[in-house]
């Protein structure tokens, strides 16, 4: 993403999103935050359940209405956390006025809306079954060749649903997916070429973006002067977004 078309921020350099989330956080009821998949996914994976957990989506839902938002890319697993904010919203405006917060509708691109972890789970840190692009290009390797795969025969056919095959189309076009599902079909593959090709199609794809990510790295004082202006945009649009919302709700205040 280029610095001169987008605007980067660190979360914390706008407190005006802690202040709506608060706000926002008497107009989500208990029941809507008990339906998300997302808490209940990882509670039944074994994390304590606390309330930074349990109203997390109210803290995504001001991250997105705080800039009035009109279209958000999200994934699939993402698509809940969007009707979440929608729901909110919504209501806000019916109790204190249609115009003062923007709702926000979902972008999903159908290709790319889930992306497996090398485990078959949906790719994830917390789950720690991700490929890291941007690490040594041993652990890269160590990473692929550690995707999960079954246990058929050199002269059997491939297994097309599992996470290698997923994974590996991400970055085919139609006429090369459709040559690895003849390959998957056809006996004599086997999975360790697959993850070595997979390897360097990782690596070729995302070598320029390696690169330009070292360049920032050793130019520290350049990052913190993109991250301030866009601190310092984004306060200015959430300062207007808050204060709308403050004055809907009757929340009027002298500076």
């Amino acid at each position: 993403m280029d610095p001169e078309k987008s605007t980067f921020w660190v979360q914390s350099d706008v407190p005006q999103v802690t202040e709506l989330t608060w706000l926002l956080s008497s107009m989500a009821g208990v029941g809507l935050m008990e339906r998300s998949t997302s808490y209940k996914d990882k509670i039944d994976k074994g994390l304590s359940p606390h309330m930074g957990l349990f109203s997390y989506p109210i803290l995504m839902a001001a991250d997105i209405l705080l800039y009035g938002s009109e279209i958000v890319p999200v994934g699939k697993d993402q698509k809940q956390h969007l009707e979440i904010t929608r729901d909110i919203a919504i209501r806000f405006n019916n109790i204190y006025g249609k115009d003062t917060l923007v709702i926000p509708c979902p972008d999903i691109n159908e290709d790319t809306m889930l992306v497996p972890g090398i485990d078959g789970q949906k790719m994830s840190k917390s789950y720690d079954n991700t490929i890291p692009i941007f690490a040594d290009e041993k652990l890269i390797k160590k990473s692929i060749m550690s995707i999960t795969t079954d246990s058929a025969g050199i002269d059997e056919p491939k297994d097309k649903d599992s996470p290698l095959f997923k994974i590996y189309s991400l970055f085919l076009n139609s006429e090369e997916k459709n040559i690895l599902s003849d390959r998957y079909d056809t006996p004599g593959l086997k999975y360790g070429d697959v993850k070595k090709e997979l390897f360097q199609k990782v690596m070729d794809h995302f070598q320029p973006f390696r690169e330009k990510r070292a360049s920032l790295i050793s130019r520290p004082k350049e990052v913190r002067d993109i991250l301030r202006l866009g601190a310092k945009k984004a306060n200015i649009i959430a300062e207007e977004v808050l204060d709308r919302v403050k004055s809907s709700a009757g929340m009027n205040y002298i500076k």
